[in-house]
């Protein structure tokens, strides 16, 4: 007698604040590899936050509203414990470079070591190895052009990042600018600290 097959559920976590393409890319390709994915919307106490948890969720399921297998849910404390509750089996995640490797490798073996959870690793699109919702979140705060970013955020995302942007002035004296480097396809973010004297202006370069 043939063997049901076992229903195959993945769990996808992260702060997603804010979504990104990058992100959206590993979620369609991740649920052509199980029959179940989950996009779990945490919190991190460490990092400010930009959009609070009802509303990254609300967002995710937006842009998600047309792919039957993927289900968002928020949750908080060890994802390891929110895992076993969901019934899945897996943790998906995405690798943008080396850098990331060696953390994200620390991070399953913790949570293989703890809940005995597999973690499945995903290479990030090409176009989107650069993406960083950390830098993301400094380009809103310091006033940057978010019609820059429309290579790899979601335009309801930049919508509501363009509206979060005019409730607050930015919050240093550090004005950006922006640009396109045709080479990477990518925004290249410019920061200009401006100072009183020109001996005191300072550019910080960030490939978002």
């Amino acid at each position: 007698m043939a063997k049901t097959r076992q229903h195959r559920i993945a769990v996808f976590p992260g702060q997603f604040d804010p979504i990104t393409k990058g992100h959206l890319d590993v979620i369609h390709r991740g649920v052509q590899l199980f029959d179940e994915l989950i996009v779990a919307v945490g919190i991190n106490p460490d990092k400010k936050e930009l959009f609070n948890h009802d509303e990254r969720v609300e967002m995710i399921r937006y842009l998600l509203r047309d792919e039957p297998r993927a289900h968002v849910q928020k949750y908080a404390g060890l994802t390891v414990d929110f895992v076993k509750k969901a019934g899945a089996s897996v943790i998906l995640r995405g690798i943008r470079d080396v850098s990331d490797l060696r953390y994200e490798f620390q991070l399953a073996m913790a949570n293989r070591a703890v809940g005995g959870i597999e973690t499945v690793f995903i290479m990030t699109g090409e176009h989107f190895a650069l993406t960083s919702s950390s830098l993301i979140r400094q380009v809103v705060a310091l006033g940057g052009d978010l019609r820059q970013l429309k290579s790899i955020l979601p335009e309801i995302v930049i919508r509501k990042l363009r509206a979060e942007q005019k409730t607050q002035p930015p919050t240093t004296d550090i004005a950006s600018v922006a640009f396109t480097d045709a080479s990477l396809d990518q925004p290249t973010w410019v920061l200009q600290r401006v100072g009183r004297h020109a001996s005191q202006q300072k550019s910080y370069h960030i490939l978002s």
